[in-house]
């Protein structure tokens, strides 16, 4: 499932003018004060922008009449516990919005398919690319939206129980079934306006995991080798992550593992690799040591210039 440096460099070449969003403010996860309590993301957090691979789509038929899918209908539900935590993602903060608080905006989405079908979301929910759903940065986890193709005028309600796109510029990302039903399943973008809908004054928070609907399909790809961890390692290290939970940070790993395996920057012949660093009771996803300073500017420069983010160098 690799991708290649020199694809992404192209793609990324393509979408400059998407992915350029304002500069973070990018800060070591050990800055005293912050306040920031990292948890979930779990899915679309490496996907290059625009969800249309040529091999993302359905591999066969549809199991249903996507024109018939019906929009997600609005209804109280508990708010997922650690899904709405303050989290980190490649140095930069995100603070998951209160229930209530009026959200509308206009931008760029994009959808996400077959590599994610069956995967957990950050809701614990299984990924359906079939059903009427959504990924949000920052919109309460669960809760609902309406998004309007601006193009098409084509209008749906998605519900939001996934995390993401964090690194080029998009608002949200859809499933593909969305996609189909607001008229850009075979493209990679579209422009929509994004509305947050609320069914009613928030229930009490909801433990972490899936809900009662949710409805189990096996995963399509078998797992990522499991990501070694490791306490007190000196050196110079690229952090990726920092979650309270190990098992977000192994998400997190394995899909970096799954999407860039092939890259150069991944290869342990660079003699870095991806670990989980345990300290102060967080779980830091880093990929090293690397013989300096320099040596890690440069494979940051390189992942930077690749997939639009920004390693957060760690010395020790």
């Amino acid at each position: 499932m690799g991708i290649t440096i020199s694809k992404l460099i192209i793609f990324y070449g393509a979408a400059a003018l998407l992915a350029a969003c304002a500069n973070p403010a990018w800060r070591t996860p050990d800055t005293p004060g912050r306040g920031v309590h990292p948890t979930i993301p779990t899915s679309l957090l490496l996907r290059k922008p625009g969800g249309f691979y040529s091999d993302d789509g359905p591999d066969s038929a549809p199991p249903v009449n996507l024109d018939r899918v019906a929009d997600a209908q609005p209804r109280p539900e508990p708010l997922n516990a650690s899904a709405n935590e303050p989290y980190l993602v490649f140095g930069r903060d995100y603070i998951p919005i209160k229930p209530g608080v009026i959200y509308k905006r206009q931008g760029t989405v994009s959808w996400y398919g077959r590599k994610f079908h069956g995967q957990r979301t950050a809701s614990g929910e299984i990924y359906d690319m079939f059903a009427m759903t959504a990924a949000h940065p920052t919109l309460p986890i669960p809760s609902y939206a309406r998004v309007v193709n601006l193009e098409t005028q084509r209008s749906i309600i998605v519900r939001i129980h996934d995390r993401g796109p964090y690194s080029s510029g998009r608002i949200m990302d859809v499933s593909y079934a969305a996609a189909h039903r607001l008229g850009f399943a075979e493209s990679a973008l579209a422009t929509v306006e994004v509305e947050a809908i609320y069914a009613g004054p928030p229930l009490e928070i909801a433990a972490t995991g899936a809900t009662p609907e949710s409805k189990p399909e096996p995963v399509r790809e078998a797992p990522a080798e499991p990501i070694p961890v490791a306490s007190d390692r000196r050196g110079v290290f690229l952090q990726l992550g920092a979650f309270g939970s190990r098992a977000n940070a192994e998400s997190l790993g394995s899909r970096i593992q799954r999407e860039f395996g092939s890259a150069d920057w991944m290869k342990s012949g660079t003699g870095a690799e991806l670990h989980i660093e345990l300290r102060a009771n967080l779980h830091r996803v880093q990929l090293g040591p690397y013989a300096s300073r320099a040596e890690a500017n440069a494979a940051a420069d390189k992942i930077r210039e690749a997939v639009a983010i920004r390693p957060v160098v760690v010395v020790r």
